[in-house]
């Protein structure tokens, strides 16, 4: 199913499949959570907020919520003090990396023209 079969008919962009894919991994910060988990994982919390750098703790884990919510991430938390808390992708997410791999493709042929 690609995008020729919607030409024309798009009334929301919302009740396509590119829609629905934009919902799970647009926004600022989700293409990279899932980018790093897929380096790394699994990850924990204070990790991840380390190498993303310039994003707030309360935006990390809004974002991460999202992501599990969406069956994107799947959190593991043991019971200790103090917690700890593991994040990993699911196999649903691990489907999306060949086409996060063709974005890096595109970006090394094109970032420096």
């Amino acid at each position: 199913m690609g995008m020729a079969q919607y030409k024309g008919k798009v009334k929301d962009i919302q009740d396509t499949p590119f829609g629905y894919t934009l919902s799970v991994i647009g926004g600022k910060w989700k293409m990279v959570i899932i980018y790093l988990l897929a380096e790394n994982e699994p990850v924990r919390f204070n990790d991840l907020k380390r190498q993303i750098g310039a994003i707030t703790y309360k935006i990390l884990s809004s974002q991460l919520k999202e992501l599990e919510r969406d069956g994107m991430v799947e959190r593991k938390e043991y019971p200790q003090i103090p917690p700890k808390v593991e994040y990993r992708l699911t196999e649903k997410a691990k489907t999306l990396l060949p086409i996060l791999e063709g974005l890096c493709e595109w970006g090394a042929k094109n970032q420096h023209p």
